[in-house]
């Protein structure tokens, strides 16, 4: 079953740098990261509870470019960086990908993936994308191993407990919401409907969160805005990493 928005991959020259500067203008404390040494990558994350944010950048080039996180990352770079693409997670699958298979998606078989800690753990997954993934197309999903690293009963407990913001809303300005919309159903079985924000935009539910479909005016930029609900802030917009954030008691517009 998909149980909601995984983690957005934003890619970055340097992992640590964008982590600091998310800390410093939005009081969001970075987390763990590490390489993804069969892919040419390595990362940095921001834990939102169980959904986080992943500052992605590339240690080797060539590897990445034909690595199916690398390849998104490296085109991402090459605009300015920013939003590259993103996940949703989910608790089997096999079973998901079957089904939205059976449907037409061109979701491939599951892959195991995995990352290299500092500290010598592993965290490791499951994952299934389409044939291309970037910013205007279809996420992929993924499942995390309970027994690896990051995702233990033990360490999602105490995420819980240390969590002052969480992600709301993904909205993601596009050409297209018809077309988008049919394609996020097609490919991940997302489901839209008019949203409150109105102005022609689309709301799908991924779990507890929102994804939501604009059209893109001009100029329009940034393209991606990503609502937290920060506990203890009040309202706040900051254009940061390519990516418009709205953070503050309650989603904007939701």
């Amino acid at each position: 079953m998909r149980i909601g928005i995984d983690h957005l991959v934003i890619a970055v020259a340097d992992p640590d740098a964008a982590a600091s500067d998310l800390e410093a203008r939005l009081g969001l404390v970075p987390g763990s990261g590490g390489r993804h040494d069969a892919l040419g990558t390595f990362n940095r994350l921001i834990w939102l509870g169980d959904t986080y944010l992943e500052l992605i950048g590339v240690f080797e080039p060539i590897l990445a470019a034909s690595s199916w996180i690398g390849a998104p990352t490296l085109r991402a770079l090459d605009a300015g960086g920013g939003f590259a693409t993103w996940a949703i997670a989910t608790d089997d699958i096999d079973a998901d990908v079957a089904a939205l298979r059976a449907r037409g998606s061109d979701l491939a078989e599951p892959i195991d993936g995995e990352r290299l800690r500092p500290d010598g753990r592993i965290a490791r997954w499951r994952l299934s994308s389409g044939s291309r993934l970037d910013p205007e197309r279809p996420p992929f999903l993924i499942e995390h191993d309970p027994s690896g690293a990051e995702w233990t009963i033990d360490e999602r407990a105490e995420r819980r407990a240390a969590t002052t913001a969480r992600l709301a809303v993904l909205e993601l300005a596009v050409d297209d919401v018809n077309r988008m919309s049919q394609a996020f159903l097609r490919t991940v079985g997302l489901r839209f409907r008019p949203s409150l924000a109105g102005g022609g935009t689309r709301d799908a539910d991924v779990g507890a969160q929102l994804l939501r479909l604009r059209p893109r005016r001009t100029p329009d930029v940034p393209r991606v805005t990503v609502h937290i609900v920060a506990f203890d802030q009040d309202q706040a917009e900051i254009d940061l990493l390519g990516i418009r954030w709205r953070m503050g008691r309650s989603p904007a517009g939701g």
